[in-house]
């Protein structure tokens, strides 16, 4: 046996995916799969600010594509935002500051659709989370996972548009996060009540360390996959 942590891969079949947006850029990203059998649910993931070095490769999204087509069933659906490099590749355009990106969603969502996947969850962290909160509403999202939430972009009123909507939408707060943190995070969130927030003791914005990674990923996987609890920490 040996301890899944840091970058270990584990089997999925894996393929390199282009988007295209509604206003003409090609998007670069990557497909995991479960390797032997149909996924159950689909994580569509958003990056943290790529002026900050968030990108598809930000450590929490590569981990779980990494290891949740294997260990929970689930597809998940990576990609660079507009203006953004990875060794993935760059995707055309430049940062939209959260405006522009509107039609990055759409793309993985139209892609999402386009291929048959399941049951498709946002997973924003940081920046991702605005983009989830701003945008998620209008697609056919099972519901939304927010790693980190700095609630800089998205307003009031984006929190409030999802008051009397029945899809979950859970966000982790780091106890020790650098934009916010539990206490002021409980305010921020109060106009939407219907957003669980779990504080996360000893977290931080970027959740480093391997207990902390697996804390995320044991939460989104309770959501999209619960039959998969508790994640291994070992893999022949």
């Amino acid at each position: 046996m040996a301890e899944i942590r840091g970058a270990v891969e584990l089997p999925a079949r894996r393929e390199d995916i282009e988007l295209t947006t509604r206003d003409g850029l090609t998007l670069v990203g990557e497909l995991a799969l479960p390797a032997g059998r149909a996924p159950v649910a689909t994580l569509v993931t958003l990056h943290p600010l790529p002026t900050a070095g968030g990108f598809m490769d930000s450590h929490i999204i590569r981990k779980a594509a990494a290891r949740l087509p294997e260990l929970a069933g689930l597809a998940v659906l990576r990609f660079n935002t507009r203006g953004t490099s990875s060794p993935r590749g760059t995707s055309d355009g430049a940062f939209g500051d959260g405006v522009a990106e509107e039609a990055d969603v759409a793309a993985a969502m139209a892609f999402v659709a386009e291929r048959g996947l399941p049951n498709p969850w946002l997973l924003g962290w940081s920046f991702g989370t605005e983009l989830a909160l701003k945008y998620g509403r209008e697609h056919p999202v099972r519901g939304m996972i927010l790693l980190s939430p700095p609630l800089h972009r998205a307003t009031d009123d984006d929190l409030r548009a999802w008051n009397g909507d029945e899809r979950p939408v859970v966000a982790l707060i780091p106890e020790f996060d650098d934009f916010l943190r539990p206490a002021e995070a409980a305010e921020r969130f109060s106009v939407a009540p219907g957003i669980r927030l779990i504080a996360v003791e000893d977290g931080k914005h970027l959740w480093v360390g391997e207990k902390q990674t697996y804390r995320v990923l044991s939460e989104i996987v309770g959501l999209t996959a619960p039959e998969a609890l508790p994640l291994p920490t070992e893999y022949p």
